[in-house]
């Protein structure tokens, strides 16, 4: 008697939002609501890292503006890609403040969107970093280093408060840029049923 195969598993919208099926990725793209819920409540997220040689780790990602680090305003997912949100981050940051690179990389991109200074920055593993209202002097091709200043933070994103906006994106898509400063650790989903 031939036993059929054992069907398909599903793969739960959780798991990777957006992202084609097979594609790999270093980063899981889950967690932001989970890190939002504790910006929300007051309570420090459980701090997350990459692996060092000495055992140690630290946030994949430096914050780009000296501290502190007020978050105004929290990375909120749309629910589609054409859908309402805010594809980052807002970080408390009076105009003139410098500006420093998440991470090395090379600029993408540095000029104005619309009415905005805008300062892109490609990092490894298809990951970029944007931030705005930056004025750079820095033009496309040009590599940075990790923490080496890299514009100044000008007034205009929000009419609530002074801040510099960060957002991420791993092979096109939007996560919360917290998960890269270590405010943060992925989701894991569990099965739904034993294993084995």
């Amino acid at each position: 008697m031939r036993r059929s195969p054992p069907p398909p598993a599903r793969r739960s919208r959780l798991a990777v939002v957006g992202r084609p099926s097979g594609t790999p990725t270093r980063w899981a793209i889950v967690g932001s609501l989970a890190v939002s819920a504790c910006l929300v409540a007051g309570v420090a997220p459980e701090p997350a890292g990459a692996a060092r040689g000495d055992g140690t780790s630290r946030a994949v990602w430096s914050w780009p503006v000296a501290p502190p680090h007020p978050v105004v305003r929290p990375f909120a997912a749309p629910e589609h890609a054409w859908s309402p949100g805010h594809r980052g981050i807002d970080i408390g940051a009076a105009p003139g403040t410098p500006v420093t690179a998440p991470d090395d990389g090379v600029v993408r991109f540095a000029g104005t969107v619309v009415d905005r200074p805008v300062l892109s920055i490609t990092h490894a593993d298809g990951v970029v970093s944007s931030l705005e209202p930056v004025t750079s002097d820095l033009s496309s091709g040009e590599a940075v280093s990790r923490g080496s200043t890299v514009g100044i933070v000008v007034a205009g994103h929000s009419s609530d408060a002074d801040a510099v906006h960060l957002g991420a994106r791993i092979d096109g898509e939007y996560v919360s840029p917290l998960l890269m400063l270590g405010g943060g650790r992925p989701s894991v989903l569990l099965p739904t049923r034993p294993i084995g």
